[in-house]
């Protein structure tokens, strides 16, 4: 319906255009016209402006859409801080050629050449400096009192900055993350990067069944986040500056280093990289390590052994957060539910492990030393 209102409207247009352009022949007193002669005239004009119409209109609605559609593709990706300097930087420079438009109108003809030149100019030069100074002219407004845009304003900016959080591809898989935004322990806006998305995408188009399997679950764990009213999600579409061409581990760095955000994530060389960049990162591996308790040598505690160890004679334990206890002499307790005293306790890059004994025979090795210790006694 729409199509076809524009479509008339412009043949009504080019028709009108063909009526004015014969009358306007006709008016020239180039040669001596009767009455009717201008009316057939003006008629011709206005059939060849029909014409034109019918033929020319579908040609320009379509390339309007594609314009459009371009120009909207372009915007949409460009930061609203661009948008904003470059539009005041071409008021401005179309200000200051309309204010020279009266110096060349005494040029004539001319000078309005010239003046339409210099407007051209000047807007684009307004446009294009206001956006490469940006961060120059927003320091300089920063530092006036009167616009009320001192040092105090800029710091939330800076603290709202600080307080995002991009999400790389492993922590969504993980999965974790969900529950600890539920907890309500992290804050601020997770960013959710575009290339990311399109990773998390082809991994859940894979066929290998486990990828896609592990792609489709992080698929839904972002849905699940972008439902919960209590947990701000963002879709960061906008790589400007940084090259599609580099890893997405490397993009991911770039484009926390343009936010000045943090990155979460459970990637070990991830975490290092951007460690080596400047780059503060969240690893959710250290968090659950940090928040698991304290286990000192010479507790104890109740676990059942489920495998054997590496070693001759080892059992294999876990805690309830998955923390693996290794029991010396452990072996025969298999799918048993013992008493164990810790002997020492390593942590490593990839988590904390106990080593145990069981109590019993801690028991007789303490009994035993104790009888050794009389023996030697009595010997002196």
């Amino acid at each position: 319906m729409v199509k076809k209102l524009v479509f008339i409207i412009m043949v009504v247009l080019f028709t009108a255009s063909g009526v004015y352009s014969g009358l306007y022949v006709s008016n020239l007193g180039l040669w001596p016209l009767t009455d009717t002669m201008k009316f057939g005239i003006i008629g011709l004009g206005a059939l060849v402006g029909l014409v034109l119409g019918i033929l020319l209109t579908p040609w320009l609605i379509r390339f309007s859409l594609w314009l459009t559609a371009l120009l909207e593709q372009m915007l949409s990706k460009t930061p609203v801080q661009d948008l904003v300097m470059g539009s005041v930087g071409l008021i401005i420079g179309l200000i200051i050629a309309n204010l020279l438009g009266s110096v060349f109108a005494f040029i004539g003809f001319p000078g309005k050449i010239i003046w339409i030149a210099v407007t051209l100019l000047l807007g684009y030069l307004g446009m294009a400096i206001s956006v490469k100074k940006r961060e120059e002219i927003m320091s300089f407004m920063g530092n006036i009192p009167r616009l009320g845009v001192g040092k105090d304003k800029a710091a939330p900016d800076a603290k709202q900055a600080s307080m995002q959080k991009i999400l790389d591809t492993s922590v969504i898989i993980d999965g974790r993350i969900a529950d600890l935004s539920a907890s309500g322990f992290i804050e601020g806006t997770l960013v959710v990067p575009g290339f990311v998305l399109e990773e998390l995408r082809h991994i859940a188009d894979s066929s290998d069944l486990l990828k896609r399997n592990r792609g489709r679950r992080g698929l839904d764990i972002l849905n699940n986040l972008r439902k919960d009213p209590s947990v701000k999600v963002v879709i960061n579409d906008n790589t400007k500056g940084i090259d599609d061409a580099l890893e997405v581990d490397t993009k991911l760095v770039k484009l926390a280093q343009k936010l000045g955000a943090k990155i979460m994530t459970n990637d070990f060389n991830l975490n290092k990289v951007a460690e080596l960049h400047g780059v503060k990162v969240l690893n959710i591996n250290e968090l659950a390590n940090a928040v698991k308790p304290v286990v000192l040598p010479g507790e104890e505690m109740q676990v059942q052994v489920v495998k054997e160890g590496k070693e001759a004679g080892q059992g294999v334990a876990y805690l309830d957060d998955g923390t693996m206890i290794v029991v010396d002499g452990g072996k025969r307790y298999l799918q048993q539910t013992i008493t164990v005293l810790v002997t020492s306790v390593l942590q490593t890059a990839a988590g904390r492990m106990i080593f145990a004994k069981p109590k019993s025979e801690r028991r007789g090795e303490i009994q035993q030393e104790a009888q050794n210790y009389r023996e030697v006694k009595l010997l002196g």
